[in-house]
């Protein structure tokens, strides 16, 4: 599944990230650091549907649920067959 890290890792480096010089990690805090807020959680969500085909439901998508790539990740396992 390290692909899958990279993927959404990468997303959210070119997505998010206004300082180059950032370094993100798989365990980086994306909500509660600040990186992703509630409107780019929504595209976040869509991307990753719209990547693995998947969908997911409204109440998974929790802040907590989205503030790492690993939870991340975690979260659409759940839903790729």
């Amino acid at each position: 599944m390290e692909e899958m890290k990279d993927v959404v890792l990468e997303y959210v480096i070119e997505e998010y990230l206004e300082d180059e010089d950032e370094e993100l990690t798989y365990d980086t805090p994306l909500i509660s650091g600040g990186i992703v807020d509630s409107f780019s959680m929504v595209s976040l969500k869509r991307f990753l549907e719209a990547k693995y085909k998947i969908s997911i439901p409204d109440e998974k998508a929790s802040p907590e649920a989205f503030d790492s790539v690993n939870k991340i990740v975690e979260l659409v396992k759940e839903f790729v067959g």
